[in-house]
């Protein structure tokens, strides 16, 4: 009895750490094989425009929306925190900046992920348990270049489209409430942007664009990919793709940042 009960402690230590670290290897594998497709023949432009529509046309709209908002936020509390020091005229730069290097590529990711990439999950794992894939590799065809590999490229390509189109909603949304609603100087405003933010600021979010892309990408299709066990399997395939996106985002987010800044130094 003892020992059953020591080797069914030792299994709940264990198994979750081989689970982490088996989704680990299976996420890597099929994501190699999935680069590997994208790179032969015969290549599906059809498949890669509809994941391009698919990912990053029909979530411009919630991207955008939300980029307006955050803008306007930060330009109010921006606004508010640097009234105390006079320094008013630093919002837009700070705004600026602030959306291009962070603000932009996690939002915009995160967005991404609600909307296009839970659904990427959820599509993939229906059409695994209903034999769908299957079916395909029966007519010769290879699931992985068919359905995977053009929604990495769109995740790839329209990850970092999506995150200039937030920093630039959001710099609107922040004209709107630094300049019109609490009456800031347009000039200084402009000036402020040209002084403090530099091409390097966007280059480093369309870094992190493309890398996030990939990532939801990758994550996503994993879980759909091996989805098993009906209708409750695939739902919890896509809580977990959902899940394990946007930590991945918020980490390497961290990384890339401590990397390209350690850069500039």
């Amino acid at each position: 009895m003892a020992e059953s009960a020591s080797m069914l402690l030792v299994r709940r230590v264990v198994d979750p750490v081989l689970g982490f670290f088996e989704n680990i290897g299976t996420t890597v594998t099929l994501t190699s094989q999935t680069v590997w497709w994208l790179v032969r023949p015969p290549y599906r432009i059809n498949q890669m425009l509809a994941a391009m529509d698919y990912i990053g046309v029909q979530s411009a709209f919630i991207v955008g929306l939300t980029g307006v908002f955050s803008g306007m936020v930060l330009a109010l509390q921006t606004t508010y925190a640097l009234k105390a020091f006079s320094a008013e005229g630093r919002v837009g730069g700070i705004v600026a900046v602030s959306l291009a290097r962070e603000v932009a590529p996690v939002f915009s990711s995160i967005m991404i992920t609600a909307r296009a990439g839970s659904a990427m999950a959820a599509e993939l794992g229906n059409m695994r348990v209903t034999e769908q894939i299957d079916a395909i590799t029966t007519m010769g065809v290879s699931p992985v270049q068919y359905l995977l590999s053009p929604r990495l490229l769109a995740g790839i390509v329209m990850g970092p489209l999506l995150c200039i189109l937030y920093t630039s909603v959001g710099m609107v949304g922040a004209y709107l409430v630094a300049v019109l609603l609490l009456g800031g100087d347009y000039g200084i405003f402009m000036q402020s942007i040209k002084d403090t933010a530099v091409p390097k600021d966007l280059v480093m979010g369309i870094v992190k664009g493309c890398v996030f892309g990939f990532l939801i990408s990758s994550i996503a299709c994993r879980h759909g990919f091996f989805a098993s066990g009906g209708a409750r399997g695939v739902g919890e395939a896509t809580t977990r793709a959902v899940v394990e996106s946007c930590i991945s985002i918020l980490i390497t987010n961290y990384i890339l940042t401590q990397v390209m800044l350690q850069g500039e130094l």
